[in-house]
């Protein structure tokens, strides 16, 4: 059959269209090829069809199909069909990682191609020339294929000349110039409607907002990415990979090495052998901050001899440093390992690599340190200082801690300490665009090393003081902001509420009185879970927020503030645990020995605790309990507090032993002990403080830092005490109601499923007849939301609820579903002073720099002075007994801290903790 000028334009459009809608596209080219034999309008449909297959992510059928579009064409003699074929396969075949195969296509094509169609050629050669390092030629492929295809009108492979463009200039740190080339590929791409192309630029604008330091506009614009990929049935792209890089950029490594094995699996199957080589150098990064050096160094070695087969010689160096930092990491220290380090670091300078040189030379740089070879230390140190006041906050960060370890190998530890709080300064400005909570909290990871060296040298020459500033510096510093609402604010809150149904709706059908379920409702629904689950986190990662430097922490300040009070801060370097204390403005340092010893003891507290207030066993084993329990608490009490005794009571050592269990005054207590102020450290946050015959009896604060504690000491009037009272038989009022969204004082709330809720809100509510009262079906979470907003006092009685894989979907049960911690960071402010009735409601993940995520700590950063809560079970019964004393104390005038001490004292009953000011 002769060739119609109409199936050639078909074949034509086919090609047109394959980009835009790949199945459309296909379904056009086959329509075409089963029309007739082999012949031009064939060669040019099959091109259509190969290039659908790599938009599919089946590259080799596309291979297969371009190679059989290469010889129909050359068969019947279009020998200018044949080199388009070659000039789609070039990408293609780059993608499979055969690049020596791509380049000898590309010449093939390059014979034969003119104007426009060598201009998208070069395109196309560009971009392998940039994977195999070749970038002054890919660049002068771009400038060349440029003026030519902008003349022509082609905005498709214009907007692909710009995006591989920006990936050299981002490559190389040019990043202004890698915006301007992205930008204009972002307005062409969306005004002609080439959305993968969009997509495309959108993930490189990610990657460009992540190097530049603007993290939540970098998860933004992956999103955005991948919703286009989705959309369009797009595979094989490096998306999980990219992702698993802002993630770890953020201090996430757990969630971005679970990312970038969803990388793998897709890049194994799709076949994309250049992308997949990226995603093995990806988990060996993650791996090496996620504590697994051996499975880093593994993938490191695996992305190495990729990226060599690729003949991608400055990729395979960036794959042999994450293996000499796995190296580094499980300890080892040789000659060879320095001169593999200092060799790497001159080899990815020379690539251009704008962060890895920096970060090879400083890891040389202690390599040679510790093998006591200073001036060779000295020199590479001062290779990388000299970069600390330029550059994008990564380099300076590094440059330093170069330093801070300069001055350090030449003596000048006070140059070294300077340095140290430079580097925390750049940190924290980094940190700062963070407006997630849980972004805010891991990142500080980033910056956990400085401040940890800077504590190791207050503590070796012994200054209590540089030690508490030390301490103080990183500690918590995330609650001393406040998150930032994310920009669609209204779809968090429709994502939260239908999460809410769900959550409610899979209670109802796994309750043991439901036979009906059926397991495929149920799975359906918990997939819908961890869908809105990730919309509600991923949402909330986009809010920026902005540097606002904080004034030096001031140890005189906080003596002051302090008055009768004595501050006790713990304080951990490797298992050497220490505490200092503020006593009367004297502040001391004091050694207390080993902190896995503390813990095996906080296990057997927290365990026998749990099996004594559940009743659990014979009577046999709940006395065998409590004996454990006794033991354990003395014990750990005395590794504890022993050795500050003296300072801390300022008695001899066997003074101040606290009140007993059961509330009777224990040998040598004198009623003379003044009120703590406890800063905890690690595990230490769960510790249940008032069951230490220290802590028993006396008024005890428990705050996430001394700065915070500090904070909320200036904060002005509070609940209790001086600052005006809770209340009392006159209904609550404390002056503060007009913040309140309500109205109103004075919040209870009695949540589902709780024996002793509904009783003991009901006693409350006798005592503050004025309170907004919630229970039954009135105690929903947009009604919690709404009485918790501003109220002075909220005493919430329900089932709290610790989720430690996400802590910000920790939550308190309300009638129709969980009120989570992203509920409580969209109100204006939380209660003053909030009691928790309920087991465990203060517990909180800890990640390093002692961030707290959770419950207790979310409503310190909103604005809560106070909380009330218990991080150990208590029994109901017991619950409401301590809970009526306690307000009769607050009636009575008392602060929090004291009111919870005399109540816990005249019950007997403990596991309550009072958080933060305390009053």
């Amino acid at each position: 059959m002769p060739l119609s000028a109409d199936r050639l334009a078909r074949a034509l459009e086919s090609v047109d269209l394959v980009l835009a809608d790949p199945a459309a596209g296909r379904a056009a080219a086959e329509a075409v090829l089963a029309e007739s034999g082999d012949d031009a309008a064939a060669a040019i449909a099959l091109r259509a069809l190969g290039l659908s297959w790599k938009e599919n992510g089946d590259l080799a059928r596309a291979v297969r199909t371009l190679r059989r579009a290469i010889t129909v064409a050359e068969k019947c003699g279009e020998h200018y069909r044949a080199a388009e074929a070659r000039m789609s396969l070039v990408v293609i075949l780059s993608d499979l990682g055969q690049t020596e195969a791509a380049l000898a296509e590309a010449t093939l094509a390059a014979s034969v191609l003119t104007g426009a169609d060598s201009a998208r050629l070069d395109v196309n050669l560009g971009l392998v020339l940039i994977r195999i390092g070749r970038t002054t030629e890919a660049l002068a492929a771009f400038d060349r294929g440029q003026p030519v295809l902008r003349a022509a009108g082609d905005a498709r492979w214009e907007t692909l000349l710009l995006n591989c463009r920006a990936v050299l200039h981002l490559y190389a740190g040019r990043y202004r110039e890698a915006s301007a080339n992205l930008l204009r590929g972002e307005r062409l791409s969306r005004r002609a409607g080439y959305h993968l192309l969009n997509a495309m630029i959108q993930l490189n604008l990610g990657y460009l907002a992540r190097v530049t330091g603007n993290l939540p506009e970098a998860l933004d614009r992956l999103d955005s990415a991948a919703g286009l990929y989705a959309e369009h049935g797009k595979r094989g792209t490096n998306l999980h990979a990219d992702r698993a890089d802002i993630l770890l950029a953020a201090g996430l490594a757990a969630e971005a090495r679970t990312t970038v094995a969803q990388s793998i699996a897709e890049q194994e199957k799709s076949g994309f052998r250049f992308n997949l080589a990226e995603a093995h150098l990806m988990h060996a990064r993650t791996a090496l901050a996620d504590g697994d050096p051996a499975a880093a160094a593994t993938a490191a070695r695996t992305a190495r001899g990729m990226f060599g087969r690729q003949r991608r010689a400055a990729w395979a160096d960036l794959a042999r440093h994450a293996e000499v930092a796995a190296r580094f990491a499980t300890g080892e220290r040789s000659p060879g390992l320095l001169r593999e380090a200092a060799g790497l670091g001159d080899r990815l300078a020379a690539a251009k690599w704008p962060v890895a040189p920096h970060e090879a030379r400083l890891l040389a740089g202690r390599i040679a340190a510790d093998l006591n070879r200073p001036e060779q230390a000295q020199a590479l140190f001062e290779q990388v200082a000299r970069h600390r006041h330029r550059g994008v906050a990564e380099i300076r960060a590094l440059a330093w801690h170069a330093q801070a370890l300069h001055a350090l190998s030449t003596g000048r530890p006070t140059a070294a300490e300077q340095a140290l709080r430079a580097g925390l300064r750049v940190h924290a400005e980094y940190n700062a665009v963070l407006g997630a909570t849980d972004l805010r909290a891991h990142a500080a990871a980033r910056g956990e090393e400085l401040a940890t060296l800077g504590l190791r040298l207050a503590l070796e020459r012994g200054d209590a003081r540089a030690v508490l500033r030390w301490a103080e510096t990183w500690r918590a510093a995330s609650l001393r902001r406040r998150p930032v609402r994310p920009p669609d604010d209204e779809q968090l809150a429709a994502d939260l509420a239908q999460l809410r149904r769900v959550v409610a709706e899979l209670a109802e059908m796994e309750a043991p009185t439901v036979r009906s379920a059926s397991r495929t409702e149920i799975s359906r629904l918990n997939a819908e879970r961890l869908r809105l689950e990730a919309a509600v986190r991923d949402r909330s990662r986009y809010a920026r927020g902005a540097y606002a430097p904080e004034p030096p922490f001031a140890p005189a300040a906080l003596a002051e503030a302090l008055g009768e009070r004595v501050l006790v801060e713990f304080v951990r370097l490797d298992d050497d645990l220490h505490a200092v204390t503020v006593r009367d403005g004297l502040v001391r340092r004091h050694r207390l020995g080993s902190y896995q010893a503390v813990l095996r003891q906080l296990d057997v507290v927290r365990f026998t605790m749990n099996r004594m207030s559940r009743r659990f066993g014979s009577p046999v084993m709940q006395k065998a309990a409590v004996e454990a329990y006794d033991h354990s608490r003395a014990v750990l009490d005395g590794l504890l507090f022993e050795p500050v005794r003296r300072a801390m009571d300022g008695g001899g050592a066997g003074v101040g032993v606290g009140v007993g269990r059961g509330g009777e005054p224990a040998a040598g207590w004198s009623g003379a002990e003044r009120p703590l102020v406890i800063v905890p450290t690690g595990s230490l946050h769960a510790l249940p403080w008032t069951a230490l015959p220290t802590c028993a009896g006396r008024p005890v604060s428990v705050t996430p830092s001394a700065r915070l504690w500090l904070s909320a000491a200036g904060a002005g009037a509070g609940v209790g005490g001086t600052d005006g009272g809770a209340g009392g038989s006159g209904g609550g009022n404390t002056g503060t109601e007009a913040a309140s969204a309500t109205g109103r004082g004075t919040v209870l709330m009695a949540g589902p499923g709780l024996a002793h809720a509904e009783p003991e809100i009901a006693a409350l509510a006798a005592r503050y007849p004025e309170a907004v009262v919630l229970s039954g079906a009135d105690a929903t979470a947009a009604n919690a939301a709404r009485a918790l907003d501003g109220a002075a006092l909220a005493h919430v009685a329900t089932h709290g609820r610790f989720r430690s894989d996400h802590p910000l979907f920790s939550s308190l049960d309300a009638h129709d579903g969980p009120l989570y911690v992203y509920d409580l960071e969209r109100l204006g402010s939380t209660p003053q002073l909030l009691v928790l009735s309920a087991c465990e409601s203060a517990l909180s993940g800890v990640r390093p720099g002692d961030e707290l995520m959770g419950l207790a700590s979310a409503v310190f950063a909103l604005g809560t002075r106070t909380l009330i809560a218990s991080v150990t079970p208590v029994d109901d019964a017991d619950t409401r007994t301590l809970m009526l004393a306690l307000h009769a104390a607050l009636a009575r005038g008392r602060p929090p801290a004291a009111a919870l001490a005399e109540a816990s004292a005249a019950t007997g009953i403990g596991g309550f903790v009072c958080f933060g000011f305390g009053g």
